[in-house]
């Protein structure tokens, strides 16, 4: 993803969360370890077990220390790991707003 990707992927998050009636940052945040557990339940099938992996992959690139770019060059060894963050983070936020509103309609009977 280029910097230009990146940048309008993480305003697209930021939108995403500041928007009225959206769900909040801390309420995303905190619904984070439900959403996995219930992804890996069955019961939430909105987040599939091969997105669900690409994110523990990612995190587990960002603090691995092996690396596509060394992060020892300057500017560009850190620029990979910028960018899986970014896509991370965007993907964990987003996919966490989702589920926040699929549990206030399982909630109120919407969802079977």
């Amino acid at each position: 993803m280029s910097k230009a990707g990146r940048a309008a992927a993480a305003y697209r998050a930021y939108q995403d969360v500041s928007r009225p009636g959206s769900p909040g940052l801390m309420t995303r945040v905190k619904a984070l370890p439900r959403m996995i557990a219930g992804a890996l339940r069955g019961e939430y099938h909105d987040l599939g077990k091969t997105k669900l992996a690409l994110m523990g992959l990612g995190i587990l690139y960002i603090v691995s220390p092996i690396d596509a770019i060394p992060d020892f060059l300057p500017l560009i060894g850190v620029t990979d790991d910028l960018g899986v963050f970014v896509w991370l983070m965007t993907s964990l936020l987003g996919e966490s707003g989702r589920y926040v509103d699929w549990e206030h309609r399982k909630a109120h009977g919407e969802v079977l």
